[in-house]
């Protein structure tokens, strides 16, 4: 529930409204300056003028679409007008930059008539990659909409009409397939005679709705022929409605529901009664789209017919039939194409990517989001939830895909699986480092493939066969399930999951999880129990381990999983999900011996920000680390950050600068800076440090030249786990950080520990760390 004083604090507070410009370049020095205006602005200027397709290259047209609106027709609100609108023109905005990264400039014109609105977008066309046409009233909007379409070459959308056309049409094919039903039999009402209405009836029969089996009604009943003020001549004529005049003895609205399979109502409340539901045909389909009120309630309606499939406008209801899971992600692919026009294609595309979305798994962080353990396809699933990031990537590539077939794109998309990669940038930057991750873990299952198939061209150097084994102890926890089927899909590795078979299966099957691809094992009934615990007994026989102590030890997942991980059986391990770290991370410690030169395990996170990447560590492991551990710490993080093909620039940090202040603790962290110098004099390390001075270049070349540090630190080596645990967690939280991680370091095997009750997407991401870590030491062992 929105109260109206929240909803005006909102609005009001801070910065009045919900947009603002930011500069995409650097504007601090008189330099940029000169550069971003004159004289600098000249040479795109002149580049622009010899060549106009330039303009893409070197301006934010083609990221930058135009929400246009004369405000006669505001949200359901009547002709409020232009400026009255303007919240909800900068609303369109916000979930343009939100849901697909484009930028939006709101353009509220006092243009009462169509031709005003049309001129005025023709004269706009230079600024925009695309045009949205919002809250115009009928029949002005068509009559824009098309003209438009003929006289531009960038792409425009009249939101009200197509939005909802495309994410209902979406619903309909689910709800189709749910019953049981062939869209070309239905029989189709609908109820509403305006942009919206008009709109989803085209695109129903554009999908396969047969003309015959579909009737429109509006305030005065059902369009039907004969209908005198439907006759032309007439003066409330209508050319957009008189498409729909069928010859029918039908007159009223519970007439021609009477026997009907589906309903789609975009008109008024309260105009559906339970009566009219129980004269549907079996599993009657009922699309209640008025807004903020629907033509029936969903709990009236179910109960009158318990089989009905219904989805609404509203949020609290099930199937919410909401438009921003089409338009962002349209005119994100049209704009990455450089499309012409968002032609029905591109609409029918998008409608058929959001029905088969539908009937794919749904992200755990969604599920969250809703306050829902489990959200999978069904009557009360039809389309998918907004903050579904997975539609951002199979709408907009769909979109760009059918585009480029009819031939309205000037740049079509080549490489697919590249525009998949980019689009999921736009995500964030966890994304983005998490999907080159990704690719490095796919390698060795590639190159297993190549070396398997090949005769003639055998790989560089030897690869094991198969994909690498990755155990997870805590196999019957449903997100561990959820995550293994992921990693699967990913071609990331193979998850062994340790537990009973039968319990993991049959959760597996509650959660709709395909096993294949992914081990069962019972520590229980291994047949190498028994020679795990006599390894494990000899290993620990002189620290007060018994031989019976050693096989109980070995009925215990968390320490059979890291014997398998010695004995070589699976290349990683990832746990924690249902544990205390220090519970978690003591098996490890016990039972593998750390990297060559390393004396201390120790845990960082990665960290990212819009513009930077940073390693933070130690921040789970090492509580009062002395001069020596300090600096493996150090050492491990910068080894890790070459795993992420990162160059580490290392910080050990401080309350001091280079000996300011005289204190125990400072002569710690110099201590160490000391070790790490002669350890590694390759590594580009110095300290100690404050971090404003680690993380800002001015501060370390104006004030310190001396430091071997050129540029910001990119690895922040913290002086005790005090520090380090409450710098990240103080950078996620106030500093709007994304965190990868932890990611557990100076192990001679990969070993990860999770945060408890982590996501799906933080095990599957631990998972490909964990990967990548395997199969740089399998290179090097082979080197």
């Amino acid at each position: 529930m929105i109260f109206r004083d929240e909803a005006l604090e909102y609005h009001r507070r801070g910065r009045a409204g919900k947009l603002e410009v930011i500069p995409s370049k650097p504007c601090l020095t008189q330099h940029d300056l000169a550069l971003a205006y004159s004289p600098g602005v000249a040479e795109p200027c002149r580049e622009i003028h010899r060549s106009p397709d330039d303009v893409y290259l070197y301006t934010g047209k083609g990221n930058l679409v135009a929400v246009v609106t004369n405000g006669t027709a505001v949200l359901g609100l009547g002709p409020l007008g232009p400026l009255a609108s303007k919240p909800v023109m900068e609303g369109k905005g916000v979930l343009f930059k939100r849901f697909a990264d484009i930028d939006v400039f709101d353009i509220e014109l006092n243009a009462p008539t169509a031709e005003e609105v049309i001129q005025a977008c023709q004269l706009l066309e230079p600024t925009f990659g695309g045009i949205n046409l919002e809250d115009i009233a009928a029949p002005d909007c068509f009559h824009i909409e098309e003209r438009l379409r003929e006289t531009l070459t960038i792409p425009v959308f009249h939101d009200d009409q197509h939005g909802t056309a495309i994410i209902s049409g979406a619903a309909l094919l689910n709800a189709c397939e749910l019953a049981g039903k062939r869209l070309e039999d239905i029989k189709l009402v609908m109820n509403g005679a305006g942009a919206a209405s008009i709109a989803c009836a085209k695109f129903y029969l554009t999908l396969g709705v047969d003309p015959d089996n579909l009737l429109l009604c509006d305030s005065k009943g059902v369009l039907y022929k004969g209908r005198e003020d439907l006759m032309p001549g007439r003066p409330r004529y209508n050319e957009y409605k008189a498409q729909f005049i069928r010859p029918t003895r039908l007159r009223t609205l519970p007439e021609a529901l009477a026997g009907a399979d589906a309903f789609c109502g975009l008109s008024v409340a309260n105009v559906v009664t339970p009566d009219m539901v129980r004269s549907m045909n079996d599993n009657p389909i009922i699309f209640a789209l008025a807004n903020p009120d629907p033509e029936i309630t969903y709990p009236d309606a179910l109960a009158a017919r318990p089989d009905v499939i219904m989805a609404t406008g509203r949020s609290d209801y099930p199937n919410q039939v909401n438009n921003v899971l089409g338009f962002p992600f349209i005119f994100r692919g049209a704009l990455d194409v450089r499309a012409r026009a968002i032609n029905e294609a591109m609409k029918v595309a998008a409608a058929q990517a959001l029905a088969a979305l539908a009937k794919e798994g749904v992200p755990e962080s969604v599920c969250r989001a809703y306050g829902m353990e489990r959200i999978e396809f069904g009557r009360e699933y039809l389309i998918p939830k907004p903050f579904d990031p997975q539609v951002l990537l199979e709408v907009t590539t769909a979109v760009a895909k059918a585009a480029g077939e009819s031939g309205v794109a000037r740049v079509p998309i080549r490489d697919f699986r590249a525009y998949r990669e980019q689009l999921e940038r736009r995500l964030g930057r966890s994304k983005e480092v998490m999907r080159q991750v990704i690719n490095k873990a796919r390698r060795r299952s590639q190159l297993s493939t190549q070396h398997l198939e090949s005769k003639t061209s055998p790989v560089e150097k030897p690869v094991s066969p198969g994909p690498l084994r990755i155990a997870f102890p805590e196999g019957d926890d449903k997100r561990i399930i959820r995550a293994a089927a992921r990693i699967v899909k990913e071609g990331i590795g193979k998850p062994v999951l340790l537990g009973k078979p039968d319990e993991i299966q049959a959760l597996a099957k509650q959660l709709s999880v395909n096993l294949e691809g992914i081990d069962l094992l019972d520590s229980q009934t291994h047949p190498q129990r028994e020679d795990l615990a006599q390894q494990f007994f000899a290993m620990r026989a002189r620290k007060g381990v018994t031989l019976a102590e050693a096989r109980r030890y070995m009925l215990r997942r968390h320490y059979y999983a890291p014997m398998l991980l010695l004995q070589g059986e699976v290349e990683a391990v990832v746990c924690g999900e249902t544990y205390h770290y220090p519970d978690s991370i003591r098996p490890a410690l016990q039972i593998l011996p750390l990297a060559k030169g390393i004396s201390h395990a120790s845990g960082l996170y990665m960290l990212l920000f819009k513009n930077r990447l940073i390693f933070c560590a130690d921040t789970t492991v090492n509580i009062t680390p002395d001069a020596e551990t300090l600096a493996e710490i150090a050492l491990s993080a910068a080894d890790t950050a070459h795993h992420f093909d990162i160059e580490p620039r290392v910080a050990l940090l401080s309350f001091s600068n280079f000996g300011s202040v005289k204190h125990s603790l400072v002569d710690l962290v110099q201590a160490a800076v000391k070790i790490l110098h002669r350890r590694r004099p390759d590594l580009v390390v110095d300290g100690e440090m404050q971090a404003d001075t680690a993380t800002n270049e001015d501060i370390l070349s104006s004030t310190y030249p001396f430091s071997r540090l050129k540029e910001d630190a990119n690895v922040l080596i913290f002086p005790d786990l005090t520090s380090g645990n409450i710098a990240y967690k103080l950078l996620v939280e106030l500093g709007g950080a994304e965190a990868i991680g932890p990611i557990l370091t100076g192990l001679s095997k990969p070993y990860h520990v999770l945060q408890r009750d982590a996501s799906v997407d933080a095990i599957v991401n631990i998972a490909a760390i964990a990967a990548v870590q395997a199969q740089e030491i399998e290179l090097s062992q082979q080197a």
